[in-house]
């Protein structure tokens, strides 16, 4: 991700108000990429969405073509070798079998043929990926829906970038993508990201056996951190409290600060008309 750390301001928070999450029934929320980041969303994200279905439902869906394999044990937590979807479902499922969340998984990678597939109308959408090409290829397509809440986090690998800058794997940066009633309520991925708009990576599909083998190392810590601040946009969004498009954090720094950009305008998810779930098939 690129780090605009001269941006960050130190705005006084606008919040004042008792923060209070509502779900709306039948409510859906797709997890992209069970990785290192989205592992720790789906686990905890299910932890904060179970008692919000006390009286109505809601679907946890995990989405991701990808695999855990021994190597991956560093910097992620997962009980077996095996499709990362369908490992943490089996892990989640019957912690949350009496509780209102359904949870399935999808053993899919994203792409042009299955996004309409995979993502619909009224959906909120946590992206946790590693890729540029995935971050602009869900992006654009949640412009053309109606509504949609599209959350997406990630954080700069450790080594040299292609301009020969080294990083920490410190930094990262969550981004808020809103769209409601056909208008844009927020700046999508792309609108001040010229390397998700241009990307220089390639989606997982496309990916030979080489360039996935040599895929940059990224700090446990700054996933931990980039999991938070997913979660932490869908709170605040729940709450009908979201302030900001973008935040931008650095661990090494000791930062976590909204970017000086549009912010969303909404009111609570909650007064919103409820519209049917459509399940992946």
């Amino acid at each position: 991700m690129s780090s605009p750390q001269s941006q960050i301001p130190n705005p006084k928070s606008p919040i004042s108000k008792p923060l209070v999450p509502e779900l709306r029934d039948g409510q859906a929320i797709k997890v992209i990429g069970l990785g290192g980041v989205g592992g720790i969303v789906a686990r905890y994200g299910a932890i904060f969405l179970a008692p919000l279905t006390t009286g109505r439902s809601g679907r946890l869906v995990l989405i991701d073509g990808d695999a855990f394999e021994p190597g991956n044990a560093t910097r992620m937590f997962f009980s077996d070798c095996g499709n990362k979807a369908a490992v943490t479902l089996a892990e989640l499922r019957p912690r949350f079998v009496d509780s209102g969340l359904e949870l399935s998984a999808v053993e899919e990678y994203v792409t042009p043929e299955n996004l309409k597939r995979l993502i619909h109308l009224g959906d909120i959408v946590l992206l946790c990926v590693d890729n540029h090409a995935t971050r602009k290829l869900v992006s654009d397509f949640c412009a053309t829906l109606d509504d949609v809440v599209l959350i997406s986090g990630g954080n700069d690998g450790i080594g040299e970038d292609a301009s020969g800058r080294f990083h920490q794997g410190t930094y990262g940066n969550c981004q808020c993508y809103l769209r409601r009633n056909g208008r844009d309520l927020s700046p999508s991925l792309t609108r001040y990201h010229a390397e998700i708009e241009n990307p220089q990576d390639e989606l997982p599909t496309e990916e030979d056996c080489i360039t996935a083998a040599t895929s940059v190392p990224q700090l446990l810590l700054a996933n931990l951190a980039t999991a938070s601040s997913i979660l932490n946009a869908l709170w605040l969004y729940l709450c009908g409290a979201i302030h900001y498009s973008e935040l931008a954090f650095d661990i090494g720094l000791g930062l976590m600060k909204p970017l000086s950009l549009p912010a969303p305008q909404l009111g609570k998810p909650a007064d919103e008309p409820a519209r049917a779930p459509v399940r992946p098939r």
